[in-house]
């Protein structure tokens, strides 16, 4: 005897039919299904929610496995149909960033890592970024000593560099130029120093480049807090859209996924590819995508995660092409 038989008898009511189980399981699916297609909709006024739904909005999907799991479980048809309704929705959203398509190589290749403030293998850190080439690689949570290390490191592949405070850049290319960008949200000291900007000179064409680590994001008493990383945007963005340069590339740890709606003013100013799911943190189990190459005047073809180092993060290289082609 089923359990909603059990349950009739013991009710006098007449057993539920399969498609009158499963209600909540069936409302479950519609709400994520609505907050896949309305994300941008959902508000930041309860500890950013909006924020938080749209940093982990690819996980969604996994509504639909443990929907039909639960469906079947429970014995609804309903909550079977209704996981259609979130399956279509992901498949609206994601389809054109999960379909392969051919990207251009690009004229430069672009290495951005968080490489931990604990990194202790700073060479086999710098063994993974040069196996992937790069025409220039910047750094994020670098102190003055694993600075010299990483100099040291990249060697006569990299000879050019500039750091400032804890971020840094490596260059096959002559980096002119270089200078602090103060991108400190109100309230932070001085010490508190993650903004660079340098030229890169190739022959007679020039980039600006800005490598930037915007202020971690908390889960808090006040639900998902993000305030001081979107003040940290908000004056990159400034900065970035000040730039007299035509060409620009924003390297860095910005901590927010790109479709999060709270650092729009940046994300407004720059192009970055629409394929592919490059999880870049945690490292043991990436679930998100916090390190970015984006550009003005220029277009990132193709961005990738790299192999794990001793970071915390995964790097990412990037296919950049810019005008010198």
């Amino acid at each position: 005897m089923t359990v909603d038989a059990r349950h009739a008898i013991h009710t006098g009511r007449p057993a539920k039919t399969a498609w009158q189980r499963g209600r909540l399981l069936a409302l479950g699916s519609v709400v994520a299904a609505v907050l896949l297609v309305a994300n941008e909709f959902v508000p930041n006024r309860w500890g950013n929610l909006g924020s938080l739904v749209q940093s982990f909005l690819p996980w969604l999907g996994l509504a639909v496995p443990l929907g039909v799991l639960a469906a079947l479980l429970r014995r609804s048809a309903l909550a079977v149909l209704a996981v259609l309704l979130p399956l279509a929705a992901w498949i609206w959203v994601f389809l054109p960033q999960v379909r392969q398509v051919e990207t251009d190589p690009g004229d430069l290749t672009v290495v951005q890592h968080n490489v931990s403030d604990t990194n202790t293998d700073i060479a086999g850190t710098a063994e993974v970024l040069l196996a992937a080439e790069p025409d220039v690689v910047t750094l994020t949570e670098v102190s003055d000593a694993t600075a010299e290390q990483f100099t040291q490191a990249f060697g006569e592949t990299l000879p050019h560099h500039e750091t400032q405070g804890t971020v840094g850049v490596w260059s096959k290319y002559p980096l002119k130029g270089a200078r602090a960008v103060d991108i400190r949200p109100e309230g932070i000291d001085a010490s508190w120093d993650r903004g660079l900007r340098v030229v890169i000179q190739r022959d007679d064409a020039a980039a600006a480049l800005y490598v930037a680590h915007l202020p971690s994001v908390r889960f808090g008493p006040g639900g998902f807090e993000t305030e001081l990383r979107n003040a940290s945007a908000q004056q990159l963005a400034d900065a970035v859209n000040a730039e007299k340069n035509e060409t620009v590339i924003v390297s860095g740890d910005l901590n927010a996924v790109l479709a999060d709606d709270a650092i729009a003013p940046l994300t407004n100013l720059v192009t970055a590819p629409t394929t592919g799911f490059e999880f870049t943190y945690p490292a043991v189990f990436p679930v998100a995508q916090i390190d970015h190459v984006l550009a003005r005047g220029a277009t990132v073809t193709d961005v990738r995660a790299l192999g794990r180092t001793a970071s915390d993060h995964l790097p990412v290289i990037a296919h950049v092409d810019t005008p010198w082609s």
